[in-house]
């Protein structure tokens, strides 16, 4: 009698053609009403592999791709935008104030490297504050409000920033190359949401045999409100949504596992709470979609109930009549920052998991 052979894990391997276009996207500015760069190239990449393909007032680029049998009407949403500033006020030293777009913890802005988009062009800069040497002991213990700072990109007053073409409203985002970790972890800005964007991309491409038609929405300004998934919903009155988006990575220090024991690498969170249901509260009936075909399929996948924090489906819930809706999130460390790290096999997971999601839709509508 043969002695039986254990099965080894298959290694990951890194998809370098992914990994290229996360660094295009994740390098490209797109905060929230300013998402015409990031929206381009994603037009560009998904024009293959749709039908169809229009932009709305809002700015959301919504993508039909029609299924090999009839069925039903499938949202699936990523936002595009990402968190950012803008311009508010130049003083007469040539220094820029700014306000937030989205929520950024103030902590987190000293010293960053930044882009201020013009008409025509792009200005690097550097956010500051009063130098540590002339600071008083309370002052240092303090966190320093983002009204205290600055932007410095080197003018010499007022008119330098205006003659360079500086000016209020326009946007600003943060700088940071998109870095491979080990352990296949990745590491850049705006991987929330472009982590998601790269997901859905992938899903177009690759999905070949399903039921009815899907719609794929890039929405917009997410981050302050989730204003575009709204209009996307009411004008595509789906049968069923699903937003793929980023959530709280809860296992690095000073996160206790009752507040987040999502972990990166242990595959995509399936959302069943979000902000202590303030957000989305996912029916049942999708829980049981969303659980049942990872088991199905084998893929490895956590529960998220969230204390604070939203998505798009939050919004896409309460469109008309309602819309039966769910919701993935890839773990991620950093939110909100312009270092947020994931994992890539928890990414190729959700991509696998999207596509079966919507093969095994009818079974459970």
């Amino acid at each position: 009698m043969a002695a039986k052979t254990s099965q080894k894990k298959k290694k990951f391997e890194v998809d370098k053609n992914q990994i290229k276009l996360l660094k295009k996207l994740t390098e490209t500015p797109g905060p929230s009403g300013g998402e015409e760069k990031i929206s381009a190239i994603i037009q560009n990449e998904i024009k293959p592999y749709i039908n169809k393909m229009k932009i709305d007032l809002m700015g959301n680029i919504i993508a039909e791709k029609k299924g090999n049998t009839k069925g039903p009407k499938i949202m699936l949403v990523a936002h595009m935008d990402e968190i950012g500033l803008v311009v508010k006020y130049i003083d007469d030293a040539g220094f820029i104030r700014f306000v937030k777009i989205g929520g950024i913890d103030d902590r987190g802005l000293l010293n960053e490297k930044v882009a201020i988009h013009t008409k025509n062009k792009s200005f690097r800069g550097i956010i500051g504050s009063k130098a540590v040497h002339l600071q008083k002991s309370e002052e240092t213990k303090k966190v320093i409000n983002y009204e205290d700072l600055y932007i410095d990109i080197g003018a010499k007053d007022k008119k330098d920033v205006e003659k360079i073409g500086v000016q209020n409203g326009d946007y600003i985002s943060f700088l940071s190359e998109l870095e491979l970790l080990p352990n296949n972890f990745v590491c850049g800005k705006s991987l929330d949401n472009n982590i998601g964007v790269l997901v859905l991309i992938e899903v177009l491409k690759k999905i070949k045999n399903f039921p009815g038609t899907i719609y794929a929405v890039f929405s917009t300004q997410e981050e302050v409100g989730l204003k575009g998934a709204r209009t996307a919903a009411y004008t595509i009155q789906p049968d069923f949504a699903l937003a793929i988006d980023t959530t709280i990575a809860g296992d690095t220090p000073g996160i206790d596992p009752k507040e987040s024991n999502v972990k990166l690498g242990k595959g995509p969170a399936i959302t069943f709470v979000e902000a202590s249901g303030i957000g989305a509260i996912v029916p049942k009936k999708v829980r049981d979609l969303l659980t049942q075909t990872a088991k199905k399929e084998k893929i490895p996948y956590q529960i998220e109930i969230l204390s604070g924090g939203m998505t798009d489906i939050a919004i896409i819930q309460l469109v008309r009549s309602g819309t039966l809706s769910g919701g993935i999130g890839i773990p991620t460390r950093n939110l909100h920052t312009p270092v947020e790290i994931s994992s890539l096999e928890d990414v190729d997971l959700t991509i696998k998991f999207v596509e079966k999601i919507v093969q095994n839709l009818p079974k459970y509508l």
